[in-house]
């Protein structure tokens, strides 16, 4: 068992499909007994995601600024819901409730959560797995970018692979799973990054 946190969409604009891809993970990591970590939102994505948890009997634990309960946005059904004076305690407070990071489509905001725990890993700040659930293509120009950074020298090959991309639920759970087992056997990120950076600068 596991706590995964879940970056994705709370957008009511985008179609339904994706919405249906959050239920589908979140049946999916209750039924491998995993708890889920979540931006506390009702809506959407992230609303789906949670509620399949749920309904699969597992934990949720929910982390929403207090901005936004005002909207009358937050998943008043969590099993725990946390409440934060703004974006960045929230987002503190994810990374460290979780043991693993799984990515759907989004918006900037999830583009920011992943990139923001994807950089802490290759920098050796945490071992947990990062992982990106893309079967769309919608974060394809994402990944094409950071391959351009990479050829042209700014992104190093070890940060490129710091996220592990894949295009079907289960093989994103499998990743996760894998990700955590290998991050308790101390096989994950034995070597920062970082380190490497200092042994280059010295």
């Amino acid at each position: 068992m596991a706590r995964v946190c879940v970056f994705c969409s709370s957008s009511e604009r985008i179609h339904p499909a994706h919405v249906e891809l959050a239920r589908e993970v979140g049946a999916e990591l209750a039924r491998r007994g995993h708890d889920l970590v979540s931006g506390g939102g009702r809506v959407s994505m992230m609303g789906a995601v949670a509620g399949a948890v749920r309904a699969g009997g597992r934990h949720t634990l929910g982390v929403i600024p207090e901005a936004l309960v005002g909207l009358e946005v937050a998943d008043v059904d969590a099993d725990e819901l946390v409440v934060t004076a703004d974006m960045r305690e929230r987002k503190g407070r994810m990374d460290a409730a979780a043991d693993a990071f799984l990515t759907l489509p989004g918006g900037i905001g999830t583009l920011e959560e992943l990139l923001e725990v994807w950089v802490a890993g290759t920098l050796g700040m945490h071992d947990k797995p990062v992982v990106v659930l893309d079967p769309g293509g919608v974060l394809a120009g994402l990944r094409d970018l950071v391959d351009k950074l990479v050829a042209q020298g700014f992104v190093r090959p070890a940060a490129a692979a710091g996220a592990v991309w894949t295009s079907t639920v289960g093989e994103a759970v499998d990743a996760v799973e894998a990700g955590i087992e290998a991050a308790r056997g101390g096989g994950a990120h034995a070597r920062p990054l970082a380190e490497e950076v200092l042994e280059a600068e010295a």
